[in-house]
């Protein structure tokens, strides 16, 4: 099936045929970048879900040059076997392929009440959507999040489990007033409506924190989050994510996106910036005491100097320092 031309930005690749754009009130957006065959095992955990919703799924490729995820999936497509739309987001950055994503669902779906995100190294469980939906219509949340359980690839690791960079920030379903990541993510399409677009600032393309963005400006509109504990996704975590120099940028990188977060957040308050900054640097003169006393809680090093990078991060950020992790995909 040749692409079919939709926009400057967004190809479509390939459309499930009798597809009923009217039908569907979710879709399930999944970005994909150079891993073909994790991706052919989301797709399949989204497709055995067990739910009378009616749903729909929206890969979008964001490797324009090779696209080996779109052309490993699009015969799936153009027989039956999933439902939805294969695109290609032209766009390279994980914030461009979010915004076609979310984009074509909304142009598509004429009765959409949510989208939901799952990445292409994650495995859904089967009741992995009916939950999340569920939670967001008990809570009356507006953004729903779920763990993301790490599977590490490499023996022995389970004692990372807990470790700042991969534990959860919450144990049990309830609302918060906080949200942090889209890994495992419904959006109800009133806050899509709302939000300017893009939908993620592309700063954030290559650095991360794009959805954590996203979620900090929806919270200050009003909506209201929730957290499904119930909802698990496992992520497949590389032996490469358990070295030393990998957890460390990572964490600089954590505090760079706290910084320019709440930067935006008090943009045009009075003395905004040097409030963000002085806690920066407060959080810096604290953080040596507080890894003393992870160290003592957790034996763990590495988690002890988590909040010691955090805090750096936060202070390298108000020098313009960015920590694009995602800029080299196979280096991540």
């Amino acid at each position: 099936m040749p692409p079919i031309p939709s926009s400057e930005n967004i190809t479509v690749v390939a459309r499930s045929p009798g597809l009923s754009d009217e039908s569907v009130e979710i879709a399930v957006t999944l970005p994909t970048y150079k891993r073909p065959e994790q991706l052919l095992a989301t797709i399949e955990s989204v497709m055995a879900q067990s739910t009378a919703r009616k749903f729909a799924l929206v890969v979008m490729e964001n490797d324009a040059e090779r696209h080996a995820g779109a052309d490993a999936v699009a015969p799936l497509f153009e027989n039956g076997t999933v439902r939805g739309i294969l695109i290609i987001a032209h766009e390279r950055g994980n914030c461009c392929a979010y915004n076609a994503g979310w984009t074509t669902a909304l142009s598509e779906f004429p009765n959409l009440r949510y989208v939901q995100v799952i990445d292409d190294d994650e495995i859904a469980s089967p009741d992995w959507l009916e939950r999340m939906c569920a939670t967001a219509e008990s809570l009356d949340a507006d953004i729903v999040g779920g763990p993301q359980v790490p599977e590490f690839a490499r023996p022995d690791s389970d004692h990372w489990r807990d470790h700042p960079v991969f534990s959860p920030p919450y144990r049990d379903t309830r609302r918060v007033e906080a949200l942090y990541s889209s890994g495992n993510l419904l959006v109800s399409k009133r806050v899509l409506d709302a939000m300017p677009r893009p939908f993620l600032d592309t700063l954030f393309n290559f650095m991360g924190g794009g959805d954590s963005d996203f979620l900090s400006r929806a919270a200050a509109k009003g909506f209201r989050l929730g957290w499904c504990a119930e909802a698990p996704v496992v992520e497949t975590i590389p032996a490469r994510r358990l070295e030393n120099d990998w957890i460390r940028s990572r964490s600089l990188r954590n505090g760079v996106i706290s910084t320019l977060v709440e930067k935006r957040k008090r943009a045009g308050s009075p003395f905004g910036s040097l409030r963000v900054a002085a806690k920066s640097l407060a959080l810096l003169a604290a953080s040596p005491l507080r890894a003393f006393a992870s160290l003592l809680r957790t034996g763990s090093m590495s988690a002890a100097l988590y909040p010691v990078h955090v805090a750096l991060g936060r202070v390298l950020a108000e020098f313009g320092y960015a920590n694009e992790q995602y800029r080299h995909a196979e280096k991540n």
